[in-house]
């Protein structure tokens, strides 16, 4: 059943006007007046909801039973990332969404190949943000992870509180003083931030900084992993040890 995020609280029984972008998607799946839908505002649980009237730049659905699903994981993870060049970091988000990630920051770098400052950063914030919602319509996900506006990594690092004893902070690191098979075996209470360079890793002195500000780093094994990669593999066995999937 076609899923759609709408950005405004839904009520059951009420009788609403869809946004744009779902009026868009509804033309473009060629749904018809009767059709099954399901609705999500990002609170948590879904609607059911039937479409009752369709013309060309409007589509209106009525509102029925919401139902408590959801599919988190039992933890929470933030995904610092390194700004990738290209396409890789709207491929990156996409599939961190699908692997459960509670949150992105994305961040820039002394090495990184992209800069983002000013309207050009808020504008990537926002198309970032619908890849978001568009991730979640798709992998079934009915809580919308939050994508930070880019910053500098040591104007991040140094917003960040002191880190709580049961707080994981990580950064992979071909260096590292931590390995995956010493992760707790349960997943934590407490809040996860895995933190991964741009395409050409961070500088020393960015480590240094890192480590000082209370990560750990945390190895994946004998091989160097692509930026985008390495996100991925993370999630993915994060999920694997601590029940995520």
């Amino acid at each position: 059943m076609p899923r759609f995020f709408v950005d405004r609280p839904l009520v059951a029984g009420e009788t609403l006007p869809l946004p744009d972008d779902v009026v868009r998607h509804v033309h473009v799946l060629r749904l018809q007046t009767g059709d099954a839908v399901t609705l999500f505002d990002g609170s948590g649980g879904e609607f059911d909801a039937e479409l009752t009237d369709i013309a060309k730049r409007s589509v209106v659905a009525r509102i029925g039973e919401h139902r408590d699903r959801e599919a988190e994981p039992p933890y929470r993870v933030t995904l610092a990332q390194g700004v990738a060049g290209g396409d890789k970091m709207d491929w990156l988000i996409e599939k961190a969404v699908e692997l459960g990630v509670a949150a992105v920051v994305p961040l820039t770098a002394e090495r990184g190949v992209v800069r983002l400052a000013g309207e050009r950063a808020l504008k990537r914030q926002a198309h970032w943000q619908a890849l978001v919602r568009a991730a979640c319509e798709q992998c079934g996900r009915n809580r919308v992870p939050d994508i930070a506006p880019p910053r500098d990594l040591e104007a991040w690092l140094s917003q960040l509180p002191p880190a709580e004893d049961s707080e994981l902070r990580l950064l992979l690191s071909p260096r590292a003083e931590v390995s995956f098979a010493s992760l707790p075996s349960a997943p934590p209470v407490a809040p996860v931030t895995v933190l991964i360079g741009p395409e050409a890793g961070f500088s020393p002195s960015e480590e240094k900084f890192i480590v000082d500000t209370g990560f750990s780093t945390l190895g994946l094994g004998s091989r160097v992993l692509r930026t985008e990669t390495a996100g991925m593999a993370v999630l993915a066995a994060l999920a694997a040890r601590w029940g995520g999937w």
